[in-house]
């Protein structure tokens, strides 16, 4: 039982799956980084806010934090945009290259005589009504 367990462990499926976990994780703490670090700022400075995640509303003495929300949400489009262009759209356009469809047999041929396309069963051209081989 153990031995299945440690073979299932080291097949490169799983090897793969937590190395992307992990990569993926860190790459959210980069982008989430950027996001509330230099990009809301930047937003901030346009809003007029000093500090983009400081942006909130009060009811009833609950506080709703906008700002947090935002970031989180442009965290989240970063991240998407990332992964669709970095990943997906080179992975589509990999399998659309290996899925190319070979051409189809032929059905004409040329006469040898006026060059005119024929089925390839004719016996005779149909526009010089040559014999073909």
């Amino acid at each position: 039982m153990a031995g299945g367990f440690k073979q299932f462990l080291l097949r490169g499926n799983v090897v793969d799956l937590a190395v992307g976990v992990v990569v993926g994780g860190a790459f959210g703490g980069v982008v989430t980084a950027f996001t509330k670090d230099l990009l809301t700022p930047l937003i901030a400075a346009v809003a007029g806010k000093p500090d983009f995640s400081s942006i909130l509303f009060e009811v009833n003495g609950s506080k709703i934090l906008v700002g947090d929300f935002l970031n989180a949400v442009i965290s989240f489009v970063i991240v998407a945009a990332a992964v669709y262009y970095m990943v997906v759209l080179p992975i589509n356009a990999m399998v659309s290259r290996a899925r190319k469809e070979p051409p189809a047999d032929p059905t004409t041929k040329k006469c040898g005589e006026c060059l005119s396309e024929i089925p390839l069963d004719a016996k005779r051209c149909a526009h010089c009504a040559q014999p073909v081989k």
